[in-house]
Formats: C-alpha cells, structure tokens, sequence
C-alpha cells in the first residue's frame, strides 16, 4: 500500500482532523500563528494522527472524538519538533528551512511550549481521565527519551540497548499511544487496548531505523534533510553502533572520532564502513522484524479495511524512501 491507499478509509475523518487543527492553531499572537502554521503545513505524512484514525475504524468506534485525539497527537509531535531542531541546531526539515532557522530558537521554542499546552487544553475538553493519563505519561517518556539521547550524543560507547531505549521513548511511544487511544476510545477490552499499543510501538520503532538507514542511503531531496545530519551531530545511531562492532580497528577508530567531535569530516569513510560492515542490512532487517511484530499484536481485531491499511501503514514504514 502507498500512503493514499493507507489514508483512503480515513480520508474524512482527516480532513475532519486538518479542520481541527488549523482552527486551534489560532492565537491572537501573530508570530504563534505565522510559526505554527509553518511547521505544521510542512508537508509531514501525519502518520501519527492517521494511526490514531485508523485504530479507532478498525475497533469500530462510532464517536466523533478521534478527531480530537488525532489533532492532540499531532500537536504533540509538532511541539517535539520544534524542540528537536532546536536542540540539535538542525537548519532543515522535510526539504524546508527549519522554524528555528527563520524565526530562531526562542521563538521556536516558545511556539513549541504553546503547541503543547494547547495539546493539554485539548485533552481536558475530551473530557477523558484514562486518556489524560495515556498523554501525560507519554509526554513525560518523550522527554525522558531527549534527554537520554542528548546523555548518548557524543559518546561512542553507547551500546545497542542504550540507542534501543532512546528510540522507544524518544519516537515509538507517540505511536504507541496514538494506537492505543484508538482501543481506548473505542472501549475495548483491555486485551485489544494493550494489543494495539504493541502494534504502536513496534511501528514507531520500525519507523526510527528505517529513518536511521536513510540517513546513510537517500539523497537529501528524498529524504527531506540533510544527509549526514546524526553523524554530524554525534548522535550514535543504529548503524554507526553496529559498524563499530563489525568493522577493523582503523574503521572503529575513525567513527569513534567522528562521534566525538561531529561534524562531517569523516562522512565518505564512514558512510563506507557502514556499507561493508553490513549496518544498514542489519538496522534495515530488525526494522522488518518490529514492522512484523507490530502486524502480529493486530491478531485480535476483526477484518475491515482499517485492519488492512494498519497492517500496510506497518509495511509502508519500512518500504519508504523518504
């Protein structure tokens, strides 16, 4: 399935949600309003929203606050974004200059900070404990993941365990509550809640290594980024770990190095160490392996066309090339 195909059973209920959004986007701030709106219409697949739709079709959930929870997710995302870019001092996203780059970092991280409360506001008009709860503590794991990978960065030793819990925290917990609140919404049993909440996580974590094998493998006009960007930012990513188990002493060394000092110094060797050591085979097979999990943990749900474009959204994260 391409990504119109997967939308295709939702394709109301999204428009519905980029209604939604664009309307609590408003403040009476002008610069809230020029830079949000600039992230947000940045040409992202809004496949964290498209999860939260398409779980709550497939549980068959006949209420209209999907919706909310769908534009919620998206707001939370947008406001990591923001921050990440910040943090990392990234100067392009999805092919366009980066709101920090513009606006620079204070408003961005300000803007950021808005996109989250309104995301709280949005919570409490849902008017839903357990999934105030769900959000609370994925917001707050989020920010745990930032901050272990900021603890990683520049620090070569970081093994496959370490960059493993980064990712569950960091990107797969978004999509695992994005899954769940589906089940939640649609009050499922607790069986088929925490089912898709594993569907959610392996999906985000499929999701993650495939963005850490485009890093090394597609152009920056795929990709939507620069090319190098982990590398040049001493983010020991997946690929960069494995090299560093299965390459010679000189490989090892100079990666190290790279790590340590960033930048991009070193990318032509150790874009190469990482092709004959194998790592983006290896990072691009465990990627296939939690997108099949996360098929699996979709067992209990009856067949419909959501189940069916859940399972392609799986196959889809780990297919793309940008």
């Amino acid at each position: 399935m391409n990504i119109e195909q997967i939308r295709a059973p939702i394709a109301d209920d999204m428009q519905a949600v980029n209604a939604l959004i664009r309307r609590q986007l408003h403040s009476d701030v002008a610069l809230i309003n020029q830079l949000a709106s600039y992230i947000i219409d940045s040409g992202g697949k809004r496949l964290r929203p498209v999860t939260v739709l398409l779980a709550a079709q497939a549980c068959a959930y006949d209420g209209d606050r999907h919706i909310d929870a769908a534009a919620i997710i998206e707001f939370i995302h947008t406001a990591t974004l923001l921050h990440d870019d910040v943090v990392d001092e990234s100067s392009l996203r999805r092919g366009r200059e980066t709101a920090n780059a513009i606006w620079g970092n204070q408003a961005s991280v300000l803007v950021g900070d808005f996109l989250y409360s309104r995301s709280f506001q949005m919570m409490v008009d849902v008017g839903s404990m357990r999934i105030m709860e769900i959000l609370a503590d994925t917001t707050n794991t989020i920010s745990e993941g930032e901050v272990m990978q900021l603890l990683n960065c520049h620090d070569p030793d970081t093994s496959e365990e370490r960059y493993m819990a980064v990712i569950h925290c960091k990107t797969a917990k978004l999509f695992e509550a994005a899954a769940q609140l589906g089940a939640v919404l649609a009050k499922r049993p607790e069986d088929e809640e925490q089912a898709l909440a594993r569907y959610g996580l392996h999906l985000g974590t499929a999701f993650q290594l495939v963005d850490d094998v485009l890093d090394y493998s597609a152009s920056s006009a795929e990709l939507g980024k620069n090319i190098g960007d982990d590398l040049a930012e001493g983010k020991p990513t997946l690929p960069l770990i494995y090299a560093m188990r299965h390459g010679t002493p000189e490989q090892v060394q100079i990666i190290r190095e790279a790590i340590e000092h960033g930048g991009l110094e070193y990318i032509e060797t150790v874009t190469r160490t990482i092709e004959s050591t194998g790592a983006l085979d290896y990072t691009s097979r465990l990627a296939a392996q939690e997108a099949e999990q996360a098929i699996a943990n979709l067992a209990p749900l009856a067949d419909s066309a959501a189940k069916e474009a859940l399972i392609g959204l799986a196959r889809f994260a780990v297919s793309r090339h940008s």
